[in-house]
């Protein structure tokens, strides 16, 4: 099933090298005979899409969005075999330098100039190509232009301030040695290209192409970023809007399917406080199996709640997700690079529960592969799951993992839990900070509602029986429900290349470290007092420019917290 939305990324054919480049200050300029002679009909987009895509799924590019989105976070620590790879192991360590190799971003504006090539080419070949329509015309300039949105929103919450250039890099005379420009107007400038192509990107593939709905940029998924680049810039109420469209959506869609298929089952229901979450258990009856959810969602992927996917395919002659595969882990090495902290991955298996509240969360089962004296990441690296939780004794858990060389798991950008996540966070951010009249209810109830509802679907009871294990009035005041939500993203979104950004996002909320802090020192049994002095610091939470970029730019200046970007690390604060 998941060939279809392959052939459009293999069939890359020429668009393949129309922007591949060793660095972003060092792209080989295109020859101008072979652009000209390339661009001539629809199918040279089509081909220069598919490169885009292409230069996505990298594994460069999808190993530094769980890099930088999760390692610095308290969801990772060291797994095996770091011997050979010291810069992620120094990156446990946070002890970042300037030469640590993750901290290129080259892949990435690989891909971003490969969307600006086609945004400049494109327009030609529908004023030479009559099959090429405008309304196709405008859906290509929507899905690439997404695309390199997409990839700038990375490197901002990465590095903050970062190169911004949306022409094509296709000719040696195009100065490239820009200064960085400053993440607020990266940001500003992502939002209003997005608003400017969102009414013309697709909201439908065809019924014959169903893996583009999640495999490919569609409105809902401009929409998710929208909802969430609205947050970062704490426009909290356009945040929601977005967020209600994405969920409206889904819910249609739910209702649509219903009536297509009414024997369809109970895959995708609204038994969630009213919102469309794939189920957990496998059966209605008292003895459930649990895992469904799991399985539709990661084993198998392309789920209805995704929303924007990075697809691969269970074929040979196919490229794999190798980036998983070697750092989250595969049947031949568990744990992989990276493994789970113990007081979050034998959370449950030692009754601390300062992560998951109890020993009936789906995902504590899901997310953890425990090994002995280390607990590997489970999410992604499973084939599939499944279990029985048992009121009392023994749990029964089955599970898969995935080969060395035939890693098939998507990488999922956005889905709808997240979506639903995010738009309670942007709700509490509206509550007042001290509720004296009851202002706060409404604003509570509803973020409540969302919280509770991905919480519940997670609850390993029979559906029979299925009850809240969340209680609202535990959650009075507005930090209660700040912790709820940023606890419950974190069970929620584990490994998915969220957390660190979390904790940034409240950091540059709150205008201080002291949560982000907080929340990574626990991963820590020793040199806890010399990670605190070091995230300390504002700009430490952001990456070091590597030496090569500063090297080859003079106009980009290092972090400050990283000295003067040659050899040297953090400065300590004193």
């Amino acid at each position: 099933m998941k060939k279809t939305i392959y052939n459009l990324i293999c069939a890359v054919g020429l668009a393949g090298g129309l922007a591949s480049c060793s660095d972003f200050l060092e792209i080989e300029p295109q020859d101008k005979i072979l652009l000209e002679n390339f661009w001539s009909e629809k199918t040279d987009v089509q081909s220069a899409v598919a490169g885009c895509y292409e230069a996505l799924q990298a594994d460069p590019v999808i190993r530094r969005m769980m890099i930088w989105g999760e390692f610095r976070s308290d969801n990772v620590t060291a797994g095996a075999g770091l011997n050979y790879d010291q810069n992620m192991e120094n990156i446990f360590k946070e002890n970042i330098k300037a030469t640590n190799g993750y901290t290129t971003w080259v892949d990435f504006y690989n891909v971003i100039n490969r969307c600006n090539t086609v945004i400049k080419y494109a327009p030609g070949v529908a004023a030479i190509d009559p099959s090429y329509t405008a309304s196709e015309l405008k859906a290509t300039l929507a899905e690439v232009s997404a695309i390199r949105d997409l990839c700038y929103f990375y490197l901002i919450r990465a590095f903050r301030d970062v190169p911004y250039v949306t022409e094509a890099y296709t000719d040696d005379d195009q100065v490239m040695d820009l200064p960085a420009t400053p993440f607020d107007a990266v940001l500003d400038s992502i939002i209003t290209d997005l608003e400017t192509v969102k009414s013309d990107a697709q909201r439908k593939y065809s019924e014959v192409q169903p893996l583009y709905q999640t495999g490919r940029i569609t409105q809902d998924a401009i929409n998710a970023m929208l909802c969430e680049m609205y947050l970062w810039k704490h426009d909290y109420a356009t945040s929601i809007h977005y967020a209600d469209l994405v969920i409206e959506a889904k819910k249609a869609d739910a209702e649509e399917e219903k009536k297509e298929n009414p024997m369809a089952g109970s895959s995708s229901n609204n038994v969630f406080n009213g919102f469309p979450l794939i189920a957990e258990s496998y059966s209605s009856s008292s003895s459930a199996f649990y895992g469904n959810a799991y399985n539709t969602i990661f084993a198998e992927g392309n789920s209805s709640e995704g929303i924007f996917e990075l697809t691969f395919m269970d074929d040979n002659s196919m490229p794999h997700n190798t980036a998983v595969s070697a750092v989250y882990g595969n049947v031949e090495a568990l744990p992989g690079l990276a493994a789970v902290p113990e007081f979050i991955g034998k959370d449950v298996s030692n009754g601390t529960y300062k992560v998951f509240a109890n020993k009936y969360d789906a995902r504590s089962y899901e997310n953890f592969i425990e090994l002995g004296s280390l607990c590997g990441i489970g999410k992604y690296t499973k084939s599939l799951m499944q279990f029985n939780i048992a009121t009392s004794g023994d749990n029964t858990v089955m599970y898969g993992i995935h080969a060395k060389d035939r890693h098939t798991c998507n990488w999922i950008v956005y889905r709808l839990t997240d979506i639903m996540l995010l738009k309670a966070e942007a709700l509490v951010q509206l509550m007042a900070d001290v509720d004296t009249t009851g202002v706060n209810d409404d604003l509570k109830q509803e973020a409540f509602t969302l919280v509770n509802a991905v919480n519940k679907r997670s609850v390993c009871q029979s559906p029979l029986a299925l009850k809240d294990t969340l209680v609202a009035t535990s959650y009075s005041t507005k930090e209660q429900m700040k912790e709820l939500v940023l606890l419950e993203r974190q069970r929620e979104l584990m490994f998915e290349g969220k957390r660190w950004f979390d904790l940034v996002r409240a950091a540059r909320r709150d205008g201080n470290t002291k949560v982000l802090t907080g929340k990574v020192l626990q991963k820590y049994s020793s040199g806890a007092s010399i990670i605190q002095n070091k995230l300390t610091r504002m700009d430490a939470i952001y990456w070091p420019y590597h030496t090569d970029e500063l090297k080859v730019n003079p106009n980009l200046k290092q972090n400050p917290a990283y000295g003067t970007g040659e050899e040297g690390s953090y400065e300590r604060v004193e």
